[in-house]
């Protein structure tokens, strides 16, 4: 496996060391899977104690109490992070494949600095794996390059790639000064990955619009300089079974309450919100529809809280910078507007990082849950709420362009665009029957407990093992 972020940190907490694990996203859904495998995951060392607790060739075992798997750490610069991560990967990439009108900024140093971090990752794949045969599993935007660069020194490595987020049309794609680069670093792989089968006609389209190359569209592959790629969509999930059960401890009721306390939250229902603070989760679009609720339904107010978590991100970038400024004007507005003399506001943030366990329970006090993307590949959030509700209850709002919604097709589907239809979707949340409440969740559950994250893995080594004997 190899990722940009890593499942597993390593960092200070006074004179200790601490592992910390991320609450949730792709790592979180990846890690299960490695548990169960085994192999070597390489990943960029992030923590600022990474590096005391690796062995002699930047490994560790994970996890820490019953090691299953080794981390190897990769070690980038300042720059280095600055120019990969923060600049093509998040200033070029990400909002030049997100449909949500953010100009992507194309700087020729950052995508040299992209070249170089992804032949960084190549050599420690190399150094790993040798000239044996081998499967590696590379995932996302950051690395799009390194198929290509593994095959070149070691034609024997199957390799698949999964690309998280959404591919968009030709013309959008094509904008990007080295898209030519980036298409054939891809079709280094045997197996190319997407969440939903539209992003892989995107992805044909493009690449039959902008490089020589054969397209096969009945069999979804593509052949470029004799090398065959098969375009497949597999729809990620989460590990049904594990959230379920986690949901049902003792440990969650108690902290509900401890969450409700803390929050000043007493009678009133009680909307979600858990969100990386990014311009594609539609984060604004959210509070003005919350706004505009109160406006149309006065009697909520005193009735309802939504408690929206998320941490910012990517501040060095312009355009977060800017969605963060947005989102806290919004919620000064909303709250003086809708507030009152006493304790209750309609919208409380949580700025913070959330343990597992808090946002847990925050899943399993919620009525409801918005999940508002302008545009997502699939989004994880959805399903995780979906797994947390072992009582059947609770109310997903879904945004339409989620991959997520062409699965849970039980949930209120929204554009969140569209404010008064939004509002409109948290009343009919609140007032929907309760029989009506567990009949959707029921099949919403079904859904995801059949197509979970083993399925999603297996499926895509089912499709591997073809490559490994010549099918």
């Amino acid at each position: 496996m190899v990722s940009n972020r890593e499942p597993y940190i390593h960092a200070f907490s006074g004179r200790k060391i601490v592992c910390q694990v991320p609450a949730s996203g792709l790592t979180v859904a990846l890690d299960p899977v490695m548990q169960a495998c085994g192999g070597t995951w390489i990943a960029h060392g992030s923590g600022d104690a990474d590096r005391e607790v690796v062995d002699k060739d930047n490994k560790v075992g994970i996890p820490p109490e019953d090691p299953r798997y080794s981390l190897k750490r990769v070690w980038l610069s300042k720059e280095e992070e600055e120019g990969y991560y923060l600049g093509f990967s998040n200033e070029a990439l990400w909002p030049l494949c997100h449909i949500v009108y953010t100009r992507p900024v194309f700087e020729e140093c950052d995508w040299n600095t992209y070249r170089k971090v992804n032949e960084t990752f190549a050599q420690n794949v190399l150094d790993e794996v040798g000239d044996r045969k081998a499967f590696v599993f590379i995932q996302d935007y950051h690395l799009a390059l390194l198929s290509r660069q593994i095959k070149e020194r070691n034609p024997n490595i199957i390799t698949a790639q999964f690309w998280h987020i959404p591919w968009p049309n030709p013309e959008a794609f094509r904008i990007c000064p080295w898209h030519e680069e980036v298409l054939k670093g891809l079709l280094g792989n045997d197996l190319l990955g997407f969440h939903i089968h539209y992003h892989c006609n995107n992805f044909m389209d493009t690449v039959d619009r902008s490089i020589e190359t054969r397209v096969d569209r009945e069999k979804y592959e593509v052949t470029c300089g004799g090398k065959r790629t098969a375009v497949r969509h597999f729809p990620i999930s989460v590990d049904f079974e594990d959230i379920c059960q986690e949901a049902q401890k003792a440990e969650v009721v108690a902290e509900i309450e401890r969450l409700k306390n803390q929050l000043g939250i007493e009678d009133e229902l009680v909307g979600i919100g858990l969100d990386r603070i990014d311009y594609t989760k539609g984060i604004p679009d959210r509070f003005r529809a919350i706004d505009r609720f109160l406006e149309k339904y006065p009697d909520y107010r005193r009735r309802v809280v939504f408690v929206q978590a998320g941490v910012p991100s990517r501040m060095q970038v312009a355009a977060y910078k800017k969605l963060n400024e947005e989102i806290e004007t919004l919620l000064e507005e909303i709250n003086w507007k809708h507030g009152s003399m006493g304790r209750w506001k309609p919208i409380i943030y949580l700025r913070e990082h959330l343990p597992t366990l808090t946002l847990m329970a925050l899943r399993r006090m919620a009525n409801f849950c918005v999940v508002s993307s302008l545009h997502d590949g699939m989004n994880l959030v959805a399903k995780e709420f979906v797994a947390s509700r072992f009582d059947e209850d609770g109310v997903l709002i879904l945004s339409r362009f989620t991959g997520a919604s062409r699965e849970l097709t039980d949930a209120l589907l929204i554009n969140p665009y569209a404010t008064d239809h939004f509002a409109e979707a948290i009343k009919n949340a609140l007032e929907m029957p309760e029989a009506e409440r567990h009949k959707r969740m029921r099949k919403m559950r079904e859904v995801v407990r059949e197509n979970n994250i083993y399925k999603w893995a297996a499926d895509i080594i089912s499709e591997l093992v073809k490559f490994e004997f010549g099918e």
